[in-house]
């Protein structure tokens, strides 16, 4: 803890509010909420901590605090300063899946659609479904039910859905509103649960056709009733009161947190959704910050009735949202938020495994890699790579990993300009360079740790632009290959010794994975640049010769070899000036010229 945190410590006061941890670089990191300020702050420099924990408080270097009239007002703020900053210890909560729901429109002649944006615009909306699988299943139901209009703008005739029996024709026919407005009252019926009425109605229909021998138009009934039957048969039911709500559950475990939410609508148990973080704070509190990023930062449909835990501060969540907010304690409601929170810690404990697993391969590793070289955890590292077949179409790639994970946006290509021939020492001067300049110019961030895909004088050359070149101070680090082109060693210090790494560690995977991603990087990059350069033509550095021109030429003579027997007068013909046509031909040589200079040749051979 240095002397800035100690001089602040003292400072904090006894009043709810919002505070946010920033590392060496100023970047806000975390940013959480308080009852009291000064116990929550001074609880991270005290104590024992989890390794998730502690490796947040290694990165804090300065903390600021924002304080706030109550604690409801300090969650909203928190929710809304994660918003702006994405700090990397914060829940994110980035998924932008949303349900579809069946829309019908209101219009003269309405219709009936498949939406996932609920509008105020005084339409009728139904859902969500579990997929938009189901809500087609269902709409294409609905439409051989009732023939509503399907057209977006009236056509001028009718059209195929009116000879389909699935559309009245109001562009043509003059149908009563009445006829619609019964339509609209029927459909609404059948999707707030009141199918079984219709399909009686149906069955009764049928009934008729068959008595009176049109079999065709009983076995049309018959096929609805048979998809009203597999439609509404998919879902179970879980209430009887046809209420859509949202039931949370979660649960804790070694510092971290998983939510369940249950997805009921129109008392159908639709979906579930899962979520697994790490936390920081007292999990109540955490939950608090989730329920409200839920619905904030993914815009989820709010339902009627939300249910959440009794250990939750329920004023809080009445605050975040504007719907009916339950605690259950007995009944129905009760034991689906507890079933909530059950598969909140069956998830919990099936993943765990797989989540330390994870989190010892990237995280774990980093940690150790710094440990090894004897350097703060290299967070970020940046590593580079250089790629040419002798000397041509030379290249350079970087790749970023941050927190053991490849970056893959921040990835970086480098056409090599100021290097003539094979050299490698020079085209990484010259990378390190273009990129750290660019770093310092822009205030990017700097790497924790920069390695080089190369041995000592990779390195060396590395070095000597960072250190003596641009003043920075970054460790930097070499990885060399053995004989069979794989991680064999890392190269570390003033010296270049080798820094050893049981070859079974997580930490020397990591470098493989390194390795491996820049080499592939830099090979891909250098290919395409050669595929590229392969294709140019000859014809694209004559003056006078346009895109246009060009094409003209190759459409007419079909090849460069056609082009360069064609005699400049068949090229003029074209409606290219004389001029560019005898460039042309000066550029590509005369192909008949050609093959008489190879036979004298191979007459005086002889």
């Amino acid at each position: 803890m240095n002397e800035r945190i100690k001089n602040k410590l003292a400072l904090l006061p006894d009043q709810p509010g919002c505070y946010l941890m920033k590392d060496k670089n100023g970047t806000i990191i975390y940013v959480g909420k308080a009852k009291i300020l000064k116990n929550r702050v001074r609880s991270y420099f005290t104590g024992s901590h989890n390794t998730k924990t502690e490796r947040l408080v290694s990165e804090i270097e300065d903390f600021e605090y924002i304080v706030t009239e109550s604690n409801i007002e300090a969650l909203l703020l928190e929710i809304n300063l994660i918003k702006k900053n994405d700090p990397k210890y914060n829940i994110m909560l980035k998924d932008d899946k949303t349900y579809p729901f069946i829309k019908i429109t209101n219009e003269d002649y309405p219709r009936l659609l498949i939406t996932r944006k609920v509008l105020k615009d005084k339409a009728y909306y139904f859902g969500p479904y579990p997929d938009v699988g189901a809500a087609n299943e269902t709409k294409k139901l609905l439409d051989r039910l009732f023939p509503l209009r399907k057209c977006k703008v009236l056509p001028k005739e009718v059209c195929l859905y009116y000879h389909m029996g699935q559309c009245l024709a109001p562009c043509v026919f003059d149908i009563p509103k009445a006829t619609y407005v019964e339509m609209v009252k029927e459909i609404k019926q059948f999707l707030n649960g009141g199918h079984s009425e219709i399909q009686h109605d149906l069955e009764a229909k049928m009934q008729l056709a068959a008595e009176a021998m049109e079999f065709e138009k009983a076995a049309e009934y018959r096929d609805q009733i048979k998809a009203i039957e597999t439609v509404m048969t998919r879902q179970k039911m879980t209430q009887t009161d046809m209420m859509d709500r949202d039931v949370f559950g979660y649960s804790v475990d070694k510092g971290w947190m998983c939510v369940q939410v249950f997805f009921v609508r129109q008392g159908k148990l639709i979906e579930r959704d899962v979520s697994m973080f790490p936390f920081y704070n007292e999990a109540p509190e955490d939950f608090l910050t989730y329920i409200g990023q839920f619905y904030q930062e993914n815009e989820h449909f709010i339902p009627k009735e939300v249910l959440i835990p009794d250990d939750i501060d329920l004023e809080s969540v009445e605050a975040l949202l504007n719907t009916k907010i339950l605690q259950p304690k007995r009944g129905e409601k009760k034991k689906l938020v507890d079933l909530a929170g059950k598969n909140a810690r069956v998830a919990l404990s099936e993943k765990f495994q797989l989540i330390e697993r994870k989190e010892e391969r990237t995280i774990g590793a980093v940690q150790k890699l710094g440990d090894a070289m004897h350097i703060p955890t290299p967070t970020r590292i940046e590593a580079f790579d250089n790629s040419n077949i002798q000397g041509s179409d030379p290249v350079s790639a970087m790749v970023v990993f941050i927190d053991g994970r490849p970056a893959k946006n921040e990835y970086r290509k480098y056409k090599i300009k100021t290097v003539v021939g094979p050299d490698d020492y020079a085209s990484m001067r010259e990378v390190i360079y273009r990129r750290y300049s660019r770093v310092l110019k822009e205030g990017l961030p700097f790497p924790d740790l920069v390695v080089i895909d190369g041995g000592k004088g990779q390195v060396d050359a590395a070095r000597e632009v960072l250190e003596n070149q641009l003043g920075l101070d970054i460790p930097i680090a070499g990885l060399a290959k053995n004989d069979k082109h794989k991680t064999s060693e890392l190269l570390f210090g003033p010296e270049l010794a080798v820094v050893p790494l049981a070859r079974n560690s997580p930490e020397f995977f990591l470098l493989q994975r390194v390795q491996d991603e820049v080499h592939r990087f830099a090979i891909t990059f250098h290919r395409q640049l050669r595929s590229k350069n392969s294709f140019a033509s000859k014809l694209d550095h004559i003056e006078g010769l346009g895109p246009k021109r060009k094409k003209m030429l190759l459409k007419e003579f079909k090849s460069l070899k056609n082009i360069q027997a064609a005699t400049i007068e068949e090229i003029h013909q074209l409606g290219i000036p004389v001029k560019v046509a005898e460039a042309v031909k000066a550029t590509l040589g005369d192909q008949k010229a050609k093959h008489l200079n190879a036979a004298d040749d191979s007459q005086q051979s002889e």
